[in-house]
């Protein structure tokens, strides 16, 4: 399977006027060398660009200032190997303390809760790193010994332990900064090269996170849309090579589904049973899933009377926003439940949801028949069920 790296800059909205968009960086590098130069490049979408330098001091004092229009990222650095990436905002006035040789692991970050939390990851990160490197060094110097088989399977159980903390670590992370364009940098961390921390398949239920919280916040940049391409992509190719889920073979129950409709009251999907029933999750800040809605529309008002029955689960965040979703599409006329619980709704491990929209088509007896049905192809299936 093929996930292609790229370079991340996501892009909002700032109303003219409302904020001064220079901002400032001061700091202090420590132990400073003679005529030692800075450099501030910015990261675009394909390409790393120097858009500022400047001489440190001789106490190693410096500031750069620059206009930023939108939150973006930059590299603060001194070589390729020797840097400090960035999250600035309009306005910010940011201050950093840090050895000379080591921008990466600073000791003093403020004015940049981006950039802070960023740093603060790096330092976990480079925990594992130097850990998985000591391991390395045990191996070196335990070539030759006899031990050494048995001191291998020691390392690698150890390394193994150091790989899931990190992972743990990751995933947490972005649970708790999935509003911020830090959990973008969060999927591709590496400790060593090519040896990314999530794997898009094992943990691609958090590059689907990242993927729905960035598209409703940033839903026109190219970075953005560029991940849920291949997020897209991604989660294509599991169900193509059935990784996904067995409960997506024909001929499954559905699992039982009991949560709360608008009007607060309990319905359960087995309620639905006699009926022909599209099972559809969705949700009010999923555009995909809006875009489906009128088909879903036409397909009931033509079926409905003949047995045609929507259940239509909502992933969505708030009450408020499901609601809305559900008046501005006029989806009022079939069945609509939710705990509004977002990726943390109980149906989301039920069903193995890795993305949305998605559904199945159960039959009479609750079972399910087939799965992502969109567009024409639950038109046809839908006359091939009602014999048109």
């Amino acid at each position: 399977m093929n996930f292609k790296h790229f370079t991340l800059i996501a892009v909002v909205t700032i109303i003219a006027g409302c904020k001064n968009n220079t901002i400032e960086i001061t700091g202090k590098l420590l132990q400073s060398q003679n005529a030692e130069y800075l450099y501030l490049d910015e990261l675009k979408s394909t390409e790393l660009i120097t858009v500022d330098s400047v001489l440190v001091s001789e106490d190693g004092s410096f500031t750069l200032k620059r206009k930023v229009e939108f939150p973006s990222f930059y590299l603060l650095k001194k070589d390729e190997s020797n840097f400090l990436t960035m999250l600035l905002e309009p306005g910010q006035k940011i201050n950093i303390e840090a050895y000379h040789d080591s921008l990466n692991f600073p000791l003093l970050v403020s004015g940049s809760e981006g950039t802070q939390r960023m740093a603060e990851y790096n330092k976990i990160l480079n925990k594992t790193i130097d850990q998985i490197k000591g391991l390395r060094e045990i191996y070196d110097r335990n070539i030759g010994n006899p031990e050494l088989p048995s001191i291998m399977d020691r390392l690698d159980s150890l390394a193994q332990t150091y790989l899931n903390e990190i992972n743990s670590f990751t995933r947490k992370y972005i649970d708790d900064n999935l509003t911020s364009l830090v959990s973008l940098v969060a999927l591709y961390q590496q400790v060593a090269p090519g040896e990314y921390i999530l794997h898009p398949e094992k943990d691609l239920s958090y590059f689907v996170k990242v993927d729905s919280s960035m598209s409703l916040l940033y839903p026109d940049y190219e970075p953005v849309v560029s991940l849920h391409e291949q997020v897209q992509q991604l989660v294509s190719d599991v169900r193509a090579q059935n990784l996904i889920s067995p409960i997506s073979q024909e001929g499954t129950e559905a699992p039982e589904i009991s949560l709360p409709n608008p009007q607060g009251d309990t319905i359960r999907l087995s309620s639905t049973r006699g009926s022909v029933v599209l099972l559809d999750f969705w949700a009010s800040w999923c555009p995909p899933c809006r875009q489906e809605n009128p088909n879903l529309a036409d397909a009931y008002d033509r079926y409905h009377s003949r047995g045609f029955q929507i259940f239509q689960v909502s992933l969505d965040k708030t009450r408020e926003a499901w609601l809305k979703g559900i008046k501005d599409d006029k989806l009022e006329r079939w069945i609509h439940v939710s705990d509004v619980r977002y990726w943390n709704s109980s149906v989301v491990p039920l069903y193995r949801i890795e993305a949305i929209p998605f559904n199945f088509l159960l039959d009479r007896q609750g079972r399910i028949i087939a799965s992502n049905l969109r567009g024409e192809m639950l038109q046809r299936k839908l006359a091939e069920i009602f014999n048109e």
